[in-house]
């Protein structure tokens, strides 16, 4: 309970600061208070989707399906923060290109995100056997992840982009004053607090629904 709480009051002193404590960024203005929310939404889907892969590898080493209902949590739970990060992503370029979506390459390797990862429920919904599920759902969550870092953080860069980089440059590097890099930080430490409650709340569910199953 008390986890729960200084959460939530984390991620509200972190949202007061990002509008109040952090001044804007030079050439974007207030708009650029957006990014404290959009990178950390892509942040925790990477990092979603890397546990799912764990868990699926965890699955094959043991089969437990305890691991399956896991990564698949855990890839639902991605999937939800890249679909935020998506629209996120869309009204920030609504406010500096003068459109929603233009296919740009960081939009489309989303985009090409969201279907391989949509593929991975469809291929669930489509077995019904748990173990036979469970094994090729494993296998492909482990290959659909050797395409997240790939379409996150190296094909964006490969081709010419409209997206502005005045805060995280083309060579990767951070360059923030003091007051944006810590409400920055903090906001990527509070949203990936936030995933592992999420994480957390699904396993729990799954021990209580294996336990009224009787397994």
């Amino acid at each position: 309970m008390y986890a729960k709480l200084a959460l939530g009051a984390y991620m509200v002193a972190v949202i007061v600061a990002a509008f109040l404590y952090a001044p804007p960024a030079e050439g974007l203005g207030e708009l650029s208070r957006i990014i404290y929310f959009h990178i950390p939404l892509a942040w925790v889907s990477v990092l979603a989707y890397l546990v799912a892969m764990v868990d699926s590898v965890r699955y094959l080493r043991t089969n437990n399906l305890k691991f399956d209902a896991l990564a698949h949590a855990s890839a639902h739970i991605g999937f939800v923060f890249t679909i935020l990060a998506t629209v996120t992503g869309a009204i920030f370029a609504r406010q500096t290109w003068g459109v929603y979506w233009n296919w740009d390459p960081r939009q489309t390797s989303i985009f090409l995100l969201l279907l391989i990862y949509g593929a991975y429920f469809m291929l669930r919904s489509s077995i019904s056997d748990p173990e036979r599920r469970g094994r090729l759902a494993a296998v492909y969550c482990m290959f659909a992840f050797v395409s997240v870092p790939l379409l996150v953080f190296v094909v964006p860069r490969l081709y010419p982009t409209l997206h502005p980089d005045p805060i995280v440059n083309a060579a990767g590097k951070l360059e923030m004053n003091s007051k944006m890099l810590q409400v920055f930080l903090a906001s990527l430490a509070g949203f990936s607090g936030l995933y592992f409650w999420i994480y957390q709340l699904e396993a729990r569910m799954h021990r209580l629904s294996a336990h009224w199953k009787g397994e």
